[in-house]
């Protein structure tokens, strides 16, 4: 949607822009987003030992310098981030690297996760349960690092995307931190995602005359040119699915496309999209237009 939205806005001739090229651009984005911040979260736990260590080469050593709690660097949970072939390859591959304003903020993150209740009571734990293993590595990324303005601002910075993959992104490392084996965090969004994603935004920017010609007469005292531009790429789009996604249940691309709009256009236009593609879907059903196959039949 963004990306078709990009096109049609470009001042000019939008002929130098490669839609494929340019789409796979921004996924690989957010797949180092997702990387950058697991990343950074691993390295706010393993600073307990880089603490111990920098307190231990002062000259004049504290009894709290003697005494550095280090239970955080050995997490299991964190452990078995670190070690899976998954996390190395991506963090190969992408090369995130902490400069000294990352150093700074891993500091301060690490210095409130330690004044916090919830590690206290973690440290003086002698087992490692694997509830409470989990507990306190989510307690860094929900309660440490998404409320760190400092930290939101840096990432919003230098990561693009961040206002729109935030949530998603979130949401995605959060599920992570439940089953990190499952991910293959070489691959984040999956060939049938990108597939999708691809055949969606071609078919879109193929059929838009097509699709348009479908919409309009819809439109009864509407004037086409006047509706915003985001609602009519969002129309073309559903009705793309509606025609050409034959494993797409038409009332889950409806619904998809109401909450879009909700989301990214104005207040109305999920009332006014559901309108006029439940018209349209009804009028391809009486054409004998829409023919949809079980997804699990097509799967077998």
């Amino acid at each position: 949607m963004q990306l078709i939205y990009a096109i049609e806005t470009m001042e000019g001739s939008p002929l130098g822009i490669d839609p494929v090229k340019t789409l796979n651009k921004q996924l690989n984005q957010t797949s180092e987003l997702f990387i950058y911040l697991l990343y950074f979260l691993t390295e706010v736990a393993r600073f307990a030992e880089t603490d111990a260590r920098q307190r231990a080469s002062r000259n004049l050593l504290t009894t709290e310098d003697l005494n550095v709690n280090i239970k955080l660097a050995g997490n299991e949970l964190l452990w078995k981030i670190l070690e899976s072939d998954s996390f190395k390859l991506a963090v190969a591959q992408d090369k995130p690297q902490l400069i000294d304003d990352d150093q700074d903020l891993v500091k301060k993150i690490y210095n409130d996760l330690v004044a916090s209740d919830i590690y206290q009571s973690y440290i003086q734990v002698q087992g490692r349960e694997k509830s409470s293993e989990k507990e306190i590595i989510n307690f860094i990324f929900t309660d440490l690092m998404l409320p760190n303005e400092n930290f939101i601002a840096f990432i919003e910075e230098h990561f693009t995307n961040w206002d729109d993959d935030a949530d998603m992104i979130n949401q995605l490392l959060l599920n992570y931190l439940q089953k990190p084996a499952s991910f293959n965090l070489t691959d984040m969004i999956g060939t049938e995602k990108k597939l999708f994603a691809k055949t969606l935004l071609t078919t879109t920017l193929d059929k838009k005359e097509y699709v348009t010609g479908i919409i309009k007469p819809k439109l009864k005292n509407w004037d086409s040119d006047r509706i915003a531009m985001l609602d009519m790429i969002l129309m073309q789009m559903g009705v793309c699915e509606l025609l050409y996604f034959e494993t797409i249940p038409p009332k889950v691309t409806i619904n998809e496309y109401i909450d879009i709009a909700k989301e990214y256009s104005t207040p109305q236009s999920g009332h006014f999209i559901n309108g006029i593609l439940d018209g349209i879907h009804k009028d391809l059903l009486a054409q004998d237009k829409i023919h949809k196959t079980d997804f699990k039949q097509k799967a077998s």
